[in-house]
């Protein structure tokens, strides 16, 4: 699998725009599951909505059911149990369209289709696959995933529940106790975590009705109101032997590769949520009339709409971009017979780019739900109108999966693992930075785009390199515990990745014909790439000036200096273009329904 691109590659030099999978490359298949998605949400989940946020009984379940008869629920099962087998960039499409109707829904849904049923579907036996998946696929049966207990969440590996072998060795007896579980009081099937004989970090399949198995009165929550989260308490809970998941002591690898995944589709999930903000914020604007005009014609709502353009542009660029990747990894596994070890690797590979999806969408839909509420001023902050409550359902996002700090964590950390064993040429291009930057010293900046644009791009990178070389060398190991250093790393390769995944896929569609579309997939890039330059020019120089004195940081600020030179242009009237745009079509313009 050597000729597929590595995880994190893309801070270390080109990426051919060739390689990138996006929208516009959705055939007529994933066309046809994303209108069979969205006309299903659209009429049968959205009207139902208050009856969701009430959690009127029945009505999520039996909506979930609906969604298995159409299939929606089975995209990432295999056929052989009743599954669609799709690629990836399919399980994204129907993430995303859970998601326009609001969180709750969202929530239920993805907990059962993701890490309620993917862990059986890469690491279960076969046994185990023929017992469960047909009924998770069908909706007969609800998934949940138990993982967080109350004194072990992010750190999960200090889990306190234990499993012990029973006299006649046909059980494993569970005891602990599991908080904030989402879809618990629905479950038929839970996937859990415990420490065989208290050392050994190990899966479990538990059937909710099993013996020693309840499940604690609801949380009251912010938000996502209508799903169901509780604690799921076990006690002498006895679970056969031939429901341990994959192998004794390998929990972990179940756990974090299955967070993997659950976090770039968390990430599409965040893609939906946001065009269905800009989309009953757009509506509101256009109809909202003060000062004798619409509130839409305002320069400053005009950037407003542009901004969360841009974010959900870039969002919906990196979740397809990586849903791309991965579905080649596992395609490779596939073909060369590779075993259950090989699966966690192709899933692990990504694990970089995973965590930016989760941070950086979920920050983006932070912003645009924030903005939902100021365009509806007032009424915003009413129940009345949607934006509330779509503010609130999306402040969860940035705990789901791991908290956004854990994930910046390991974003620079993963980079660095990755460079230790050689699986990325990090030092050699940290190495090469001298002969980069005296290059660049003669180097004249492009006049026209995308060559400018491009030109800012690669310097980007190189400033990354730069910021995080003189940290690694200068705490080696211990630079795990300079946290605020790895976070800003994790800032600048996030920003990195979300301009790159945006103009690459601009550069692709201009190659297909220059067209209204194309030019304006260029026009929201320019604005976030002249805009990204001072910010990353900030975070360099934080990270250098809390690691370096003296001459060693004033050889790094030229460095700096060198890499963020650069002309601003205008952004004014490209956004006040990209929002006419958002108006003309009444939502994101570059949406395929």
């Amino acid at each position: 699998m050597s000729e597929l691109i590595k995880g994190g590659a893309f801070l270390l030099g080109p990426v051919d725009e060739n390689s990138l999978f996006t929208p516009e490359d959705f055939d007529d298949m994933h066309l046809m599951v994303k209108k069979t998605s969205y006309d299903f949400m659209k009429n049968r989940v959205e009207p139902q909505v208050d009856e969701i946020e009430a959690m009127t009984d029945g009505v999520m379940t039996g909506l979930l059911r609906e969604a298995g008869e159409l299939g929606l629920l089975s995209s990432d099962i295999p056929e052989e149990y009743g599954g669609e087998e799709a690629d990836k960039i399919t399980t994204n499409i129907i993430a995303e369209c859970a998601s326009r109707t609001g969180g709750s829904f969202a929530t239920a849904f993805g907990a059962h289709t993701g890490i309620g049923t993917l862990p059986i579907v890469f690491f279960g036996t076969e046994e185990q696959k023929k017992k469960y998946l047909p009924g998770l696929a069908s909706g007969e049966k609800i998934a949940s995933y138990a993982l967080t207990e109350p004194e072990a969440g992010s750190d999960a590996l200090n889990c306190k529940t234990r499993a012990v072998l029973s006299e006649d060795g046909k059980y494993y007896i569970l005891n602990g106790a599991k908080q904030y579980i989402t879809n618990a009081a629905w479950a038929d099937v839970i996937v859990t975590y415990a420490k065989i004989d208290g050392e050994k970090f190990t899966a479990f399949i538990v059937e909710a009705d099993t013996e020693g198995v309840s499940i604690d009165p609801e949380e009251k929550k912010m938000g996502i109101k209508g799903s169901s989260t509780c604690s799921v308490i076990l006690e002498n809970a006895r679970v056969p032997v031939e429901n341990m998941l994959w192998e004794e002591g390998k929990g972990h690898q179940v756990a974090f590769n299955i967070l993997n995944i659950g976090r770039f589709k968390l990430g599409a999930a965040c893609v939906g949520g946001s065009k269905m903000v800009m989309e009953f914020a757009t509506e509101y604007a256009q109809q909202r009339v003060q000062f004798k005009q619409p509130i839409a014609e305002f320069n400053l709502m005009k950037n407003k709409f542009a901004n969360m353009a841009i974010l959900i542009y870039l969002q919906e660029s990196m979740v397809y971009r990586i849903a791309g990747m991965i579905d080649e990894r596992l395609e490779e596994v596939q073909k060369s017979g590779g075993d259950l070890s090989d699966l966690a690797k192709a899933i692990h590979e990504y694990a970089i780019e995973c965590s930016i999806s989760k941070v950086f969408c979920s920050e983006s839909m932070d912003k645009i739900a924030d903005e939902g509420v100021q365009i509806f001023g007032g009424y915003g902050y009413g129940q009345e109108y949607p934006a509330e409550r779509s503010y609130r359902d999306s402040r969860i996002n940035r705990i789901f999966e791991g908290t956004n700090e854990i994930n910046r964590m390991l974003i620079p950390g993963t980079l660095l693992r990755k460079a230790m064993k050689n699986e990325v040429p990090f030092m050699e291009a940290v190495m090469g930075l001298g002969g980069t930057l005296k290059q660049l010293k003669d180097a004249e900046l492009p006049e026209k785009r995308p060559d400018k644009e491009e030109f800012y791009l690669k310097n980007m990178k190189t400033l990354f390199l730069l910021a995080a070389g003189n940290a690694a060398q200068k705490y080696g190991e211990d630079i795990t515990n300079e946290q605020e250093v790895l976070s800003r790393l994790a800032d600048m390769a996030m920003e990195i990745f979300a301009a790159e995944s945006g103009f690459l896929r601009a550069k692709k569609m201009l190659a297909q014909g220059e067209s209204e579309e194309s030019t304006l997939a260029m026009d929201m890039m320019s604005c976030f790439i002249h805009e990204m330059v001072p910010k990353m020019e900030t975070w360099a120089k934080e990270i250098i000036a809390g690691t370096l004195e003296g001459e060693e940081a004033s050889k790094a600020y030229s460095g700096i200096r060198l890499l963020t030179k650069y002309e601003p242009v205008n952004i004014y009237a490209p956004k006040r273009k990209i929002a006419e745009a958002v108006y003309a079509s009444k939502k994101y313009f570059l949406d395929r329904i």
